[in-house]
């Protein structure tokens, strides 16, 4: 009897915590503080990529300069189960719970290919 107890309390430990889901391996993260430590007035195109990478999205105004917006949304779940008797009863005490941030980061050049201007939107819900 007792190895029976020990069996099915290892089984169910790992219920008894909480876990996330979601890509292990991420790049590195885009942030609202990246963003403004990292991007400077009078950078290069080519900078900017070095820091953000490659933009979602390039648009020109009629004085043909370029304008970079990059768009990053990232989501996760989180799933937790307590109490072991409940889960022997026949009932489950699950819980999920999803949350979602955007980023949108909006980067303007003037006719030199240098960055003459820079904004940032995130929010979260």
């Amino acid at each position: 009897m007792k190895k029976v107890l020990i069996a099915l309390c290892l089984a169910t430990t790992p219920l008894l915590t909480a876990c996330t889901t979601g890509d292990p391996v991420r790049e590195e993260q885009m942030t609202v503080a990246k963003a403004q430590r990292e991007i400077k007035i009078g950078m290069t195109s080519a900078d900017v990529i070095e820091v953000l990478g490659s933009p979602n999205m390039v648009t020109t105004d009629d004085k043909r300069r370029e304008t970079w917006v990059y768009d990053r949304v990232s989501s996760s779940v989180s799933k937790s189960s307590a109490g072991v008797w409940l889960l022997f009863a026949g009932a489950s005490n699950a819980k999920a719970s999803s949350s979602q941030r955007t980023l949108t980061i909006i980067v303007k050049f003037d006719e030199n290919n240098r960055v003459r201007d820079f904004a940032y939107r995130t929010s979260a819900f």
